[in-house]
């Protein structure tokens, strides 16, 4: 029932209200049967209030139900495909390491390095359009919440706490951390 609905309610009942207490009310009815009626008015205003109340009680929960709805909706949304997306990423880890492992000087290698390339490239793509941004943090201060120190090592040439390897990248849906990357860290 809309707020407008609700004063059109309230305003149907006080009439009726009324009309009952004016049809009982002739001109030689006692002082008792004035009170008597004064209070029932009284109880039906009462009732009333409290209709109003509950009416208005119930209007806002259905709408606070609405909103958890509307972001409920909003996050399956952005993030439905999180588990699919984790699960791929390991694939794009392998098919890195691939790269990484290969020797390139050897002939007959350079045309399953090139697949190999295009089939990374493939799936970095895909995932920039699903909205999963890549954390390569090398050189970047470590920061705990986007980040997993897996060992720290001296190194002169660059700033204590920083990043100086990754060992595997992180990955984002949406600003949502999927997986930290595993870094070295600089003592």
């Amino acid at each position: 029932m809309t707020v407008e609905e609700n004063k059109q309610h309230d305003e149907q009942l006080d009439q009726v209200a009324e009309e009952q207490v004016e049809a009982s009310v002739d001109e030689g009815t006692l002082e008792g049967d004035v009170s008597a009626l004064q209070a029932e008015l009284d109880a039906v205003r009462g009732e009333l209030a409290n209709m109003k109340e509950h009416s208005m009680r119930a209007l806002a929960e259905a709408q606070n139900i609405k909103r958890r709805s509307e972001i409920d909706v909003e996050n399956a949304r952005k993030y439905g495909a999180e588990k699919i997306i984790s699960e791929l990423l390991p694939v794009v880890d392998n098919l890195e390491r691939a790269l990484q492992a290969a020797d390139a000087d050897i002939e007959g290698i350079k045309p399953v390095l090139e697949g190999v390339e295009l089939t990374l490239k493939g799936f970095v793509d895909a995932l920039g359009k699903s909205n999963v941004e890549i954390v390569d943090p090398h050189g970047e201060p470590f920061d705990p919440e986007v980040h997993q120190a897996m060992t720290m090592i001296e190194s002169p040439d660059a700033e204590p706490n920083s990043v100086v390897a990754v060992m595997q990248k992180g990955y984002r849906l949406n600003g949502r951390l999927l997986r930290p990357a595993m870094v070295v860290v600089a003592k």
